[in-house]
């Protein structure tokens, strides 16, 4: 779906700084891909690399192929969905308004909504499970609530692809789960491939199927969750030292700092 060769990126002014280099990476079709590493190693630049926020100064992103410079505006807000940090919403919107911003890429002639928009917006906030509160102003709503709001825009918005950056970072632990547990089973359900930058280890290591780890805007590590959770490749990773414990009765791992 997504291939990076030697990608490498600056910031703008007088003296850029180098804050990705050299990253190459495929990011797996259908599966779940987390982005971690130390705040400041470029997680989200890289996340915003995908979403065509910003341009790559050297190597070569691809989308299916393609080069993602040569994909039209519409045509790749119909394969990919992007959620930043701290969305801002509106004062005056109502879930279902917002829910419906995703069908943009998709309306028809003279921007009107037809029958085949409205289905899709019903669809994805049935299946985020925020019908019944559809009315309501999304500035009144829980973190949670909220979050799951984004997410429903996103599936309205039908693509393939949904890039993530922190999307539990303002929730607690058990909203966190939930959030994760629900981009994972949309992942399956409709064969999603999503690229989330995530934080919390354990979440990572119980949720993502795939791995990219980053420091200072280097490649780190890359693989799976079963070899993420070690606390060898914890702690080279996030440079402390971390341990890993199996969870009685499951095929689970927690890390805990040392």
């Amino acid at each position: 779906m997504f291939d990076l060769t030697n990608v490498s990126f600056k910031s703008d002014g007088k003296n850029p700084k180098t804050l990705l280099d050299d990253i190459t990476v495929s990011f797996p079709t259908g599966s779940f891909s987390a982005i971690v590493g130390h705040n400041g190693s470029g997680k989200s630049t890289l996340l915003k690399l995908l979403a065509r926020k910003n341009k790559a100064h050297s190597g070569s992103i691809a989308l299916d192929t393609q080069v993602l410079s040569n994909h039209g505006t519409r045509d790749f807000a119909r394969k990919v969905a992007y959620l930043p940090q701290n969305p801002v919403v509106p004062p005056h919107l109502s879930v279902r308004e917002l829910v419906a911003f995703g069908r943009y890429p998709w309306r028809g002639a003279f921007g009107r909504y037809r029958a085949e928009d409205h289905a899709k917006i019903d669809q994805a906030m049935e299946m985020t499970h925020v019908t019944g509160f559809a009315d309501r102003l999304v500035a009144s709503l829980s973190g949670g609530e909220r979050q799951r709001v984004w997410l429903s825009m996103l599936l309205a918005q039908d693509a393939p692809v949904m890039l993530l950056d922190e999307p539990t970072s303002a929730l607690d632990v058990g909203h966190q789960r939930d959030i994760l547990h629900l981009i994972a089973d949309l992942k399956d359900q409709i064969n999603l491939t999503v690229i989330a930058v995530l934080h919390d280890i354990d979440m990572v290591g119980r949720f993502a199927d795939h791995i990219l780890a980053l420091r200072a805007g280097r490649t780190c590590w890359q693989g799976t969750a079963q070899d993420f959770m070690k606390g060898p490749v914890l702690r080279d990773i996030f440079q402390t030292e971390i341990n890993v414990i199996a969870v009685p009765d499951s095929n689970r791992f927690v890390s805990y700092v040392a």
